[in-house]
């Protein structure tokens, strides 16, 4: 039986400040635990999770997704919905509090969540297998006025009551296909929209702080580079960081994100890194372009899905920062870069994929492939021409940590009681920010009680059912080395385009 033996004095590391990494420690800092300390190479003290400024992962971001449309996997619809809750929370305390009490990178203006509506457009006039089960599952949760199916009779009657005047044509229809004939057909979700990831860290980071959580961050001093066993071998017991010094643990958890399996290669069968295309199309000064800056603004633009969520070019993008930044993103392959790793605590070496960014293992300017670049370009061109005529300004790879199945790992490592992992995002982690914390807390209190949410989180392998790629291995096709990647002249749309 495994107990849990921690005092709330207990000193506990948690490597890593991303998403997992904070909520963890909020939630243990807010369960009464005292001794909590946060590892990270990233000086997100100072560059506040601005990529602009260096942060290099996949929670640093201008926005992401907040949705609770989540097919037949009804115990995350309900976990989005609390987030939620606490998203709504967090806007207030912050639009509330005075200057000086707020962390560098964010002022009383901002919002970390802006609730614009979620377009979730089929092209092919017929909803989706996993819409039809979203809307099954909402319904039950007595939350169907929320949702409103685009050409349902009932839906479109009530549409005109529950929006501003012209807010349900633009946000229905984004992209003018009713005035071009063209067929119109999806959901159009108005509790979800998006979060402002990089600013929603901050603010996190800033809560933990002032409930006593501790930060080592920089790439000396908070980069990992061993963990620190017992004589016996079968405990993790501290991390020794790159700067030589050792810290020691009752408790560890692995919160790591993209660079999960670097540091833990025995994870690396149950959890890949894999990168997701990003692009930007940068507006005009808003004095030269004011109707661009108006069409493409929250009040006005949503959040979308272009052909589905489940299928289709896997295009999705957001309306505009408030610098003028449109981003659209391709999902419909996530690759994969494998090198050789060696695990520093037992010598052994794999073949795994690890991130290949901005900023590491070197300073470089890595583009996305070609085939990402070309499904963009397309969907853009259809549907918003607009962005055709600026241009592609720059472009990312988002390095997620994809699980097996697509389910986030949760759990104590198998016969070490001194380590958890907390990982697996898989690329819809984010949203849960305000809220995933309070479940690893449940988990590590409770280790014989296994709720739901420890259940669908527990050490698993998977041998049958849906995979998302991480079957394929280092030969599968999404490898980058069997990839044409873009040039800069890939990011022109040509005269067509402009017509």
């Amino acid at each position: 039986m495994v107990t849990s033996s921690l005092s709330h004095e207990s000193p506990i590391i948690i490597v890593g400040a991303g998403v997992f990494g904070l909520s963890s420690a909020l939630y243990l800092a807010q369960a009464g635990y005292t001794n909590i300390t946060v590892f990270d190479k990233q000086p997100y003290d100072k560059n506040a999770y601005s990529t602009a400024d260096g942060a290099d992962a996949a929670s640093a971001d201008f926005n992401k997704v907040m949705r609770m449309s989540y097919g037949e996997e009804l115990d995350y619809q309900r976990l989005a919905w609390d987030a939620i809750q606490v998203w709504r929370v967090w806007n207030k305390q912050i639009s509330s509090s005075s200057s000086h009490d707020l962390p560098k990178g964010l002022t009383s203006s901002d919002k970390v969540w802006n609730n614009c509506g979620f377009l979730r457009m089929s092209t092919d006039d017929e909803l989706t297998q996993f819409e039809k089960s979203t809307l099954e599952n909402i319904t039950r949760e007595g939350l169907r006025s929320t949702q409103f199916v685009i050409g349902d009779p009932d839906d479109e009657k009530r549409a005109p009551h529950y929006f501003r005047e012209g807010e349900w044509h633009k946000k229905s229809d984004p992209f003018h296909r009713r005035r071009q004939g063209k067929s119109l057909a999806g959901v159009f979700d108005t509790t979800a929209g998006f979060v402002e990831a990089s600013k929603a860290c901050t603010w996190t980071m800033h809560l933990c702080r002032k409930s006593g959580v501790r930060f080592v961050l920089g790439e000396k001093a908070g980069q990992v580079s061993f963990f620190v066993k017992s004589p016996d071998g079968n405990k993790t017991i501290g991390i020794r960081t790159a700067d030589g010094k050792e810290h020691r643990s009752e408790f560890l958890i692995l919160a790591a994100g993209a660079w999960t399996p670097y540091l833990f290669p025995t994870i690396s069968p149950m959890l890949e890194t894999t990168a997701g295309s990003v692009v930007y199309f940068q507006l005009p000064p808003q004095k030269d372009a004011p109707h661009l800056w108006e069409r493409f603004s929250p009040d006005n633009f949503p959040v979308f899905a272009y052909g589905g969520w489940s299928k289709g070019a896997g295009i999705g993008g957001f309306p505009r920062t408030s610098d003028g930044i449109v981003k659209i993103g391709y999902r419909g392959t996530k690759h994969t870069n494998y090198e050789e790793v060696q695990d520093q605590n037992t010598g052994t070496k794999h073949r795994i994929s690890v991130p290949k960014t901005r900023y590491w293992p070197h300073p470089s300017e890595p583009t996305i492939t070609k085939q990402a670049v070309e499904a963009i370009k397309a969907v853009v061109v259809e549907a918003l021409p607009e962005l055709a005529e600026l241009g592609i300004a720059g472009c990312r790879n988002c390095w997620y940590i994809d699980s097996l199945d697509n389910g986030f790992i949760i759990d104590r490592v198998p016969g070490d009681g001194g380590m958890m992992v907390c990982s697996g995002g898989s690329g819809h982690g984010f949203k849960f920010l305000p809220i995933l914390g309070r479940e690893v807390v449940n988990i590590i209190e409770k280790p014989n009680e296994k709720s739901p949410i420890a259940k669908l989180w527990q050490w698993r392998t998977k041998s049958t059912g849906p995979k998302n790629g991480l079957e394929q291995g280092e030969s599968g096709p999404r490898n980058w080395t069997r990839q044409e990647m873009a040039t800069r002249r890939d990011f022109n749309f040509g005269e067509t385009a402009k017509l």
